[in-house]
């Protein structure tokens, strides 16, 4: 597999769950790193860890759902290594409420700004730098994006909202050696799930999953890189996504009710 060794990633989401996971398979390729998040000392001892293993790594404290800081980390980054060669969008907030038991609707747009808006503030100011490196867009989506999930209506709608965005952008950008990878986990392991907004929209703190019954973060980080290595289109990180992907072509009735199941099973 092609490695990502000295390549420059700005990562977001970096200091807990997937991203934390990402940055350390990083890491080990020795990539330099711009390491995003709102935890500073979070951040700090992940990017300690890199550094052990012979990465260069920079922390950069910033909100992704503030279109100042999004576009801002671009800034810092190129500042700080000179380039950008692969933008890795991973910052997420999630939601685990029934749309007829939310008492605060103010959760639809934060849940758009850091999940949607962030990532587009972030794309559009990096896309000049990618250009001039060829690099890579590499975008950390979700099952949810392709197919409703009862109890996450708003954190569904905003992955189905990167799809859109980042096909488009793909188009767009034929030929000018930028590639554009989304990536589609099923459930995974991750403080995400106890960060999730209830209906008050107050985190959770406790995880409604069986955790033992998911997919690790470390896992989902390795298979997630080896497509940004290969450039690949989309990448479906379970069994139950791809078959899924095409019974929902012929059965989506069945598809509603095994996310339904899902849901209910916590796995």
């Amino acid at each position: 597999m092609t490695t990502l060794t000295d390549h420059v990633v700005l990562l977001t989401g970096a200091s807990s769950g997937i991203g934390r996971a990402l940055a350390l398979a990083l890491g080990a390729q020795r990539a330099k790193l711009a390491l995003v998040g709102r935890d500073e000392g979070a951040l700090e001892q992940v990017a300690s860890l890199c550094r052990a293993q012979g990465a260069e790594a920079v922390v950069l404290a910033a909100d992704v759902g503030i279109e100042s800081d999004a576009t801002a980390i671009v800034d810092r980054t190129v500042a700080a290594f000179g380039r950008l060669d692969l933008l890795l969008l991973n910052a997420g907030q999630d939601m685990w409420a029934r749309l007829d038991e939310v008492a605060d609707p103010s959760i639809f747009e934060r849940l758009m700004r850091v999940n949607y808006l962030g990532p587009v503030w972030t794309t559009w100011r990096a896309l000049p730098h990618l250009r001039e490196s060829r690099g890579r867009i590499v975008v950390m989506s979700s099952l949810a994006g392709l197919t409703g999930v009862p109890t996450r209506t708003g954190y569904s709608a905003t992955k189905h909202a990167l799809h859109g965005f980042f096909d488009s952008l793909r188009v767009e950008l034929a030929g000018s050696g930028v590639s554009v990878t989304l990536v589609c986990p099923d459930f995974v392991l991750s403080e995400i799930h106890r960060r999730a907004l209830g209906p008050d929209g107050k985190p959770l703190g406790t995880s409604p999953m069986q955790e033992s019954k998911i997919m690790t973060a470390e896992r989902c980080a390795k298979l997630a890189l080896a497509a940004a290595a290969k450039r690949k289109r989309m990448v479906l990180l379970s069994a139950r996504g791809k078959v899924g992907r095409w019974v929902r072509m012929f059965a989506p009735r069945l598809i509603d009710r095994i996310a339904a199941r899902a849901v209910a099973r916590g796995h």
